[in-house]
């Protein structure tokens, strides 16, 4: 009897240890799993930081190549405009050097005229002085008329240069320049004004468009003629359509 209750007894208690590790193992299980999970879970948090990095990455590389070729590409742009600069430079000095020449020769011709004008001379002698003073205020005319070129020429070179060296410089017009709109395009904003390079006019130079008194547009001349000029609307500065007929004057007269 005592046998069968110690038996009993012992198969009570391998059912409680039995029960017991199956418990703790259960736990250990659960708890492995939830590690599994949370292992997976940052692994996969990882992989997507990892992707986002490399795409960060890439496209850190590629602005870098952009920057560079930009760089590259100002660097080009500098060194064509100084190229540019100094080749302006060059013509400006022939130009002034064209001008001291042009001036010298017009003075040997005025003291030649002046002397033929006051010398007594014969009828015949008369005559030919005639002829000759003439001839000589043809070449004095046409000394001027060279002059006047030259100094447009120096005037456009100065202006050409000033502009590459200076993007916001004013391009200065005669100050005693008036005009009108002959032709007018609201479309394309582009106007024809009967003031063109026999009056001083020249590219890049801005004028006032006004109607009655009132500010109409700002316009920036584009091409010039000898006559005539063709100029754009300046964006800002258009406060009503430009029409046949309006007046011009220079925004930045040249100072006297």
């Amino acid at each position: 009897m005592l046998i069968r209750i110690s038996l009993f007894v012992a198969i009570l208690a391998a059912l409680a240890v039995g029960a017991l590790n199956f418990t703790m193992v259960k736990d250990k299980v659960v708890t492995l799993q939830t590690t599994l999970k949370n292992t997976q879970d940052t692994l996969a948090s990882t992989q997507s930081e990892l992707s986002s990095t490399k795409s960060t990455l890439a496209k850190t590389e590629k602005d870098l190549t952009h920057t560079k070729q930009q760089l590259a590409d100002a660097n080009t742009e500098r060194d064509q405009a100084v190229n540019k600069a100094d080749a302006a430079d060059k013509v400006a000095k022939k130009a002034t050097d064209d001008l001291t020449a042009a001036n010298a020769k017009l003075l040997d011709t005025q003291q030649q005229l002046s002397a033929y004008q006051n010398s007594g001379l014969t009828s015949e002698q008369a005559f030919a002085a005639a002829k000759t003073i003439k001839d000589l205020t043809a070449a004095l005319n046409g000394t001027r008329e060279e002059n006047r070129m030259l100094g447009l020429k120096i005037r456009k070179q100065e202006a050409e240069l000033n502009i590459y060296r200076n993007p916001d410089y004013h391009v200065p017009l005669p100050a005693d320049l008036q005009g009108q709109v002959v032709v007018s395009d609201p479309k394309w904003d582009f106007v024809v004004i009967n003031v063109g390079e026999d009056q001083g006019v020249i590219e890049n130079g801005e004028l006032l468009v006004s109607r009655h008194g009132k500010l109409v547009a700002k316009v920036i001349v584009r091409s010039v003629q000898k006559g005539r000029c063709i100029a754009n609307v300046m964006p800002g500065w258009k406060n009503d359509e430009v029409m046949e007929g309006d007046s011009v004057i220079p925004a930045y007269p040249a100072q006297s």
